[in-house]
């Protein structure tokens, strides 16, 4: 199982749209995914269609060692692709993490629990660097980086990549950056088009070549517990989550040759 985690320290920049339909997505080709909602606000949890009343076990469970992934997974109304649910006890857990043993390499231990069970494993994180995204940076095998086309953009990125080198260096050696994708183009807005210009300039071929346009269709399909690709598979943004997908399992195909060689 490869296991992505898709942070940014950053909110609203559209980490959970983008882990809701890069999990559907690959779900649609025929992974068998597992969606991690690692964030105490539950969002993905709620865009996927999983009410409150469902969340029995949570991510919260998994960490303090109450529940396995598989415990705590529940199916969602996409083929092959299930969750393990965010709940307000999630907001707490940071605190608590603090006097387990093992407090970064919890979300890890459950994922190599879990072996041969899913194909993919996408985890939600918070929009923060604290325990819960570095429990989801020390697990995972690569790092998605959705970055809003807005002024700030960059600002804050040099932060999360020195991050990742200390968690290269102490926790997960094996950890990469898959790539960066740009979300929230505006393409009548200059301003969008020129940081993505500097953004390519700064990172190079880390950047997808996908580009995630400001969409209502996007923003409109979490309200209705749908995943953009089942809510309306035509629009812009869930055309474009599609091209990304082909993207992630095109890099992920090389990288696999690369080790293989």
């Amino acid at each position: 199982m490869i296991c992505i985690a898709v942070a940014n320290q950053k909110g609203g920049v559209g980490k959970t749209t983008t882990a809701i339909n890069l999990a559907t997505a690959l779900a649609a080709i025929g992974r068998r995914v597992l969606l991690v909602d690692l964030d105490p606000q539950g969002n993905a949890s709620t865009g996927v269609g999983v009410g409150r009343d469902q969340r029995e076990r949570s991510s919260y469970d998994v960490l303090i060692g109450a529940a396995s992934l598989a415990e705590a997974a529940v199916a969602t109304r996409v083929p092959r692709l299930d969750l393990v649910p965010a709940t307000v006890d999630l907001s707490g857990a940071e605190i608590e993490l603090v006097d387990l043993p093992n407090r970064t390499g919890r979300l890890g231990d459950a994922l190599a629990a879990a072996a041969g069970r899913w194909d993919v494993c996408l985890v939600d994180c918070p929009p923060s660097l604290g325990l819960l995204t570095l429990n989801a940076l020390a697990a995972a095998q690569q790092l998605l980086i959705p970055l809003q086309s807005e002024f700030f953009a960059l600002e804050g990125l040099s932060q999360l990549l020195g991050t990742v080198e200390r968690v290269r260096q102490g926790m997960n050696p094996g950890l990469e950056i898959l790539g960066v994708v740009l979300t929230m183009f505006d393409r009548r807005n200059n301003l969008s088009q020129q940081v993505a210009e500097d953004v390519r300039a700064c990172l190079g071929g880390v950047v997808f070549e996908t580009i995630v346009p400001r969409n209502v269709r996007l923003s409109e399909a979490p309200s209705h517990g749908l995943p953009a690709l089942i809510y309306d598979l035509r629009c812009p943004g869930s055309e474009a989550y599609v091209r990304l997908a082909r993207e992630v399992m095109g890099r992920l195909a090389r990288l696999s040759e690369m080790e293989a060689a």
